[in-house]
């Protein structure tokens, strides 16, 4: 079970603070999809993406060679919770990050390969 010192740990890092809140806002997100949500590199985005894996924050599931993560449907309520109402108290601050994200181009379809 994941402890609220694991989860403020991980969270108070910006880039996978917005990582999380994007993919709690989205449902699921390739790498590339944060690359371009966060203007960041593809090794960043996925070592940040396996410390969110590791402490149990986030799931994985390959779709060929590429990668979605999406939030642990089995996190306590009170981090579900507190996702969601961090989500809706700070949309203005993931906005340029949801801009670039709904600007994509190529965005990958859930049933086709990613990039």
């Amino acid at each position: 079970m994941i402890t609220p010192p694991e989860v403020f740990k991980n969270l108070a890092d910006e880039t996978r603070a917005r990582a999380t809140l994007l993919i709690a806002n989205l449902g699921e997100l390739c790498v590339c999809e944060l690359m371009c949500a966060l203007n960041e590199s593809q090794p960043k985005i996925s070592r940040h993406l396996a410390q969110l894996r590791g402490s149990g924050l986030l799931l994985d599931r390959r779709q060929g060679q590429w990668v979605y993560y999406r939030l642990n449907p089995d996190l306590p309520a009170w981090v579900q919770h507190m996702l969601q109402a961090t989500l809706q108290a700070n949309a203005a601050w993931l906005e340029e990050n949801t801009s670039r994200l709904q600007n994509m181009d190529d965005r990958p379809v859930r049933a086709a390969a990613c990039c």
